[in-house]
């Protein structure tokens, strides 16, 4: 059996994720509007949570359309709050109008919300080398500012430690311990 992450545990859900998404460099706009959305829903949840409310929100939030999301009504966020497949929190489900709106406005400055955001890390993963989850951090320098880019910007649920997991998670860091099988195979990846 291979050895993983110890944040992996044993969730058939949980490992999937981590064996298959978590690390990987995602390029793609969609992709990436997706984990910021989720990212922001998990915000004081834990992410199996969030992972196992992922279809429920990819059907609520037209797979994560940011060009739909953005001009949702107020009446279409409320019905989707009565909807139990999410997080029914109303400052996140909002918040979600909220930063597509503004991921648009990202994407029309620089082309793509890749290009914009890939910049925070000149373009490539950052490889790390931990050997255990104790010396993994909350937070760094990059996504320090990339926060408050976001910020400024008028993103919601953004913070620098919401932003950390998202680079993690789309693999502008390569976090994965180096006793994990998949530290080599996320860094080939760069």
């Amino acid at each position: 059996m291979s050895k993983r992450c110890q944040w992996c545990g044993s969730d058939p859900l949980y490992v999937q994720y981590h064996d298959e998404e978590w690390g990987v460099p995602v390029w793609d706009d969609a992709r990436i509007f997706e984990f910021l959305i989720l990212e922001g829903a998990q915000a004081g949840l834990s992410w199996i949570t969030i992972l196992k409310k992922r279809e429920g929100y990819r059907a609520l939030f037209d797979n994560f359309d940011a060009n739909k999301v953005a001009r949702y009504s107020d009446a279409k966020l409320e019905k989707i709050l009565l909807d139990a497949r999410i997080v029914r929190n109303r400052l996140k489900v909002f918040g979600a109008r909220k930063n597509a709106r503004a991921f648009l406005a990202v994407q029309e400055e620089y082309g793509s919300f890749s290009d914009y955001i890939w910049r925070f890390v000149d373009g490539q993963p950052i490889q790390n080398r931990w050997k255990s989850l104790a010396e993994v951090p909350a937070t760094s320098p990059e996504s320090d500012t990339l926060s408050k880019d976001l910020k400024k910007r008028g993103f919601t649920f953004v913070g620098s430690t919401i932003m950390y997991a998202h680079m993690q998670a789309m693999g502008m860091v390569n976090d994965h311990t180096t006793d994990c099988f998949r530290y080599r195979e996320c860094r080939k990846l760069a």
